[in-house]
């Protein structure tokens, strides 16, 4: 399986973290600080919840996939139901579906116990360009 997570960039600056991945699953985790994840309504940005979905769904994807394949996301519907605070937030991805050239997966989002956020997506599957 294809290393996921630590060499990411963007996720380490969000401060995400890698729970466990394996076998069409994922699970990641943010912890939320006010200084550096709120909005200036004092909860979360969405745009947090969304990435950390977004990251664990293609983790769950690549899980799946040969060194020669990539995915990318088609699109998400993001569900908010409830404000996230400060604390860990976590997000458990799983594929539904993996076809030849898309995949579907669903996105749970906890926080405290309490489903906070759900997502499900399609995602592009195709062969990873030559090595330059």
């Amino acid at each position: 399986m294809k290393p996921f997570g630590q060499e990411f960039e963007f996720a380490r600056l969000l401060g995400f973290q890698l729970v466990e991945r394996g076998d069409g699953r994922c699970t990641m985790a943010i912890d939320i600080q006010p200084a550096r994840h709120f909005s200036p309504q004092g909860a979360a940005h969405g745009g947090v919840a969304y990435s950390l979905a977004d990251t664990a769904m293609g983790g769950a994807l690549t899980s799946m996939l040969g060194d020669e394949q990539w995915c990318a996301t088609l699109e998400i519907k993001f569900n908010y139901h409830v404000r996230v605070g400060e604390g860990r937030l976590t997000c458990e991805a799983e594929v539904l579906h993996c076809g030849k050239r898309i995949a579907n997966v669903d996105a749970r989002l906890y926080q405290e116990g309490r489903l906070v956020s759900s997502a499900n997506g399609n995602f592009a599957i195709f062969a990873a360009p030559a090595a330059a």
